[in-house]
């Protein structure tokens, strides 16, 4: 059954919400390293996730270029300390900005991203292989040999 973009505007959401309820299964039973670097890991993920709803048919390297990207703005404009700011006011802008610049963060956003542009490039490969080998034989496929 071959991906849309209408499948990837749904499947995206709720692969989000599997990311955050993971970065919050781990944040309630850790509070050290694995807490923060699988945070941020997590987080890109999910911003790999907006990045495919936006644009479902991106292919899987430019999305993950864009989620890596796009979080290492957000670190590095933590250096201005305009976030830090937002954050003091907003749950959400903490959630979203953070609040100090981390560099091992830099790090561990693709970390986050990775594993997903290789799934998505297999499912990419696995999509285009089963649509170029039809169930029919050829000689029944009309313009097939046989």
């Amino acid at each position: 059954m071959p991906i849309t973009a209408r499948r990837v505007r749904l499947l995206t959401p709720l692969a989000a919400l599997v990311f955050l309820g993971l970065a919050l299964l781990i944040r309630a039973v850790d509070d050290g390293a694995l807490r923060q670097y699988s945070g941020t890991a997590l987080y890109a993920s999910m911003v790999w996730s907006a990045a495919l709803f936006i644009r479902p048919q991106m292919a899987p390297v430019p999305a993950g270029i864009v989620a890596t990207v796009f979080c290492w703005v957000v670190e590095i404009a933590q250096l201005t300390g305009v976030p830090a700011a937002l954050s003091a006011r907003s749950l959400a802008a903490r959630l979203a900005l953070g609040a100090q610049f981390d560099p091992v963060d830099l790090v561990w956003y693709p970390a986050g991203v990775v594993p997903l542009v290789a799934l998505h490039h297999l499912v990419r490969v696995r999509q285009r292989r089963t649509a170029s080998t039809p169930d029919q034989p050829a000689e029944l496929i009309p313009g097939g040999t046989g």
